[in-house]
């Protein structure tokens, strides 16, 4: 199980090896993306709190990246934060996220890319629930529902 001081120290040190690395060119991605997901995954966007019906299912899943369907995360590590975000306390594996310090707007938070194909995911959080105490903040547009 993860916690706070690794991801710090990810951040600070250097990730954890994907299993496979894949890289394309903008041109690439937009061809492939909706124009919102090319705009949170490969530019680093935001999408608005509570606008996505992700946050409020908690059906038995995973959760791949819309990008490359990289398995991210698993649904019984979802949680209701009331952050307006889809959350979860634990990805799939160790090496299925990156971790990057961000200070931009005034703010000093962990970036999360999917380490296979570096798009931007949203941020990670000290202010989970235990044990792990961890708050996985996802863009829902970055992600993709894979059913049980």
């Amino acid at each position: 199980m993860l916690t706070w001081r690794e991801v710090i120290q990810f951040a600070n040190q250097g990730n954890p090896a994907p299993d496979r690395k894949v890289e394309k060119t903008d041109a690439e991605w937009r061809k492939q993306l909706t124009p919102e997901a090319f705009r949170i995954t490969r530019q680093k966007g935001t999408e608005r709190a509570f606008s996505s019906q992700m946050c409020g299912l908690f059906e038995p899943g995973r959760y791949a990246c819309v990008c490359y369907d990289t398995l991210l995360f698993d649904a019984q590590q979802k949680f209701d934060s009331g952050s307006g975000w889809p959350s979860f306390t634990q990805p799939v594996q160790e090496n299925a996220i990156a971790y990057h310090g961000d200070d931009s707007h005034g703010m000093q938070r962990v970036e999360t890319t999917c380490n296979t194909c570096d798009a931007h995911l949203g941020h990670v959080f000290p202010d989970g629930p235990t044990p792990s105490g961890l708050r996985y903040c996802m863009n829902a547009v970055a992600l993709k529902k894979i059913p049980d």
